[in-house]
């Protein structure tokens, strides 16, 4: 190698040194740290000896009935990702990518609730969802269907889908920019040549911006599956995981076995499992719109 391109490496080493270093420090040694805790027993003290105990941590976590509930109400989550998020999100990308008056007004109104600090949120559906004198109960009374009122997020299942919902409400108008910018990137002579070929309304979305939005889907796809295995913060303000952990979810048992049980080593192996999955995942789906775009 001669003396020139040792000079420019040893440059873009140089300007890329701080940004590696950063990821570094707050990535991969955490990530590290994890897994090496994730092999031992430890209470969380500083000073306090690492008992290695090999592959327990993981046989805890695996046969514990708490992390299949958790893992199952993830996959609640990821239903609700794919049957109800992406449909709703698509559908308003295609509003507001439209022609219609108004389309500027639309997106600041679907995109509000993203803009709202999840705690805020989540305390406005916790009082709509009271059973006393939240507001789907009384509208539930009032026009006669007093039957169905009930204590939403004190119903094991019914608590984890009334999250889902909300969860879907608050991150359609994310989702509806990630799919307006895939909308908009598709040159309008595609869209000339078929309505010259005779396709028009519906069959060109099917035929034309589906299709041609897949990239859009991969990430979406993407972003659900790794965003349903570590939800947090909403499932926390709504339920902190109860009643009786019927809505924990991995990342809220992560830390409760942490900060509430004080089993950080045990905490640990449930974080290295979710990164496996989430890798695993990951991979998977990116295969499988490459496929599809091949």
């Amino acid at each position: 190698m001669s003396k020139a391109k040792i000079k420019n490496h040893a440059v873009i080493m140089l300007f890329l040194l701080p940004a590696l270093s950063i990821f570094a420090y707050f990535i991969l040694y955490p990530v590290g740290r994890t897994v090496f805790l994730s092999f031992r027993e430890w209470k969380g003290v500083y000073g306090a000896p690492m008992k290695f105990v090999g592959l327990n941590n993981f046989r805890q976590v695996l046969g514990s009935d708490g992390f299949w509930l958790s893992m199952r109400n993830s996959l609640f989550f990821m239903i609700g990702g794919f049957v109800i998020l992406m449909p709703i999100s698509f559908a308003l990308a295609l509003l507001v990518t439209s022609k219609l008056k108004g389309t500027t007004v639309m997106k600041t109104c679907y995109f509000m609730p993203i803009m709202l600090s999840t705690t805020a949120v989540a305390l406005m559906w916790v009082y709509m969802l009271n059973p006393s004198y939240g507001v789907i109960n009384q509208v539930l009374r009032a026009v006669g269907l007093g039957g169905l009122a009930k204590e939403w997020l004190a119903t094991p299942t019914v608590n984890v889908w009334c999250v889902v919902l909300v969860n879907e409400w608050m991150y359609a108008g994310y989702n509806m920019l990630l799919f307006a910018a895939g909308l908009v990137a598709i040159p309008s002579e595609l869209y000339e040549a078929a309505e010259i070929d005779g396709c028009s309304g519906w069959k060109k979305v099917w035929y034309l911006s589906i299709p041609l939005s897949k990239e859009s889907f991969k990430i979406f796809a993407i972003t659900c599956v790794t965003g349903c295995l570590k939800v947090f913060d909403l499932i926390w303000a709504m339920t902190k995981g109860g009643p009786m952990h019927s809505s924990e979810t991995p990342a809220t048992l992560l830390y409760n076995e942490a900060f509430g049980y004080k089993f950080f080593g045990r905490s640990s192996a449930i974080g290295v499992i979710l990164l496996i999955i989430g890798v695993s995942c990951s991979l998977v789906l990116n295969k499988a719109f490459q496929g599809k775009e091949e």
